[in-house]
């Protein structure tokens, strides 16, 4: 499991240099792959609670309403796996109350300081939660490769 982590890990960095646009699959089979809107759901159920308790990054989620965190990302995994969803892309601040300006992946990501090895450590936890709930690899490996490009606006240190 850790050789399978630690490839992902290089995949994604490699993903990373090469993607060129953060764009959904134009088929649904990665969405099927990962068992839909429920298995999607799961999945990311299970990624937060394992971020959550990440000692690695967990203090970075602090101030942030988990909830909408959630519920972003499977918005964000189903749509660019191919599925029905909408990825809105856009976070409102925990202190906002909901009311206010809507921050874009970078500005939310900006002040955070998030280093390579957060990244990374984030990336590992989906993994792991992908594992959990016996996503195979092929699949695992191609939503990662459409969250990739991501890291250019989330590592900021």
């Amino acid at each position: 499991m850790k050789k399978f982590i630690k490839r992902v890990g290089c995949s994604l960095l490699f993903a990373s240099s090469l993607a060129m646009a953060q764009t959904p699959y134009t088929d649904d089979a990665t969405y099927q792959g990962l068992g839909g809107k429920e298995g999607i759901k799961k999945i990311v159920d299970t990624f937060v609670t394992l971020v959550l308790a990440d000692p690695r990054i967990k203090d970075n989620f602090t101030d942030f309403d988990i909830p909408q965190i959630n519920a972003r990302l499977q918005e964000q995994f189903c749509e660019f796996a191919g599925g029905p969803c909408k990825y809105t892309g856009k976070y409102r601040d925990k202190t906002m109350d909901g009311v206010g300006t809507v921050r874009d992946m970078k500005t939310v990501h900006q002040d955070l300081k998030i280093t390579n090895a957060m990244f990374n450590a984030l990336t590992e936890d989906l993994q792991l939660a992908m594992e959990q709930h016996k996503v195979p690899s092929s699949v695992a490996l191609k939503l990662v490769a459409k969250l990739a490009p991501m890291q250019r606006d989330i590592v900021t240190k």
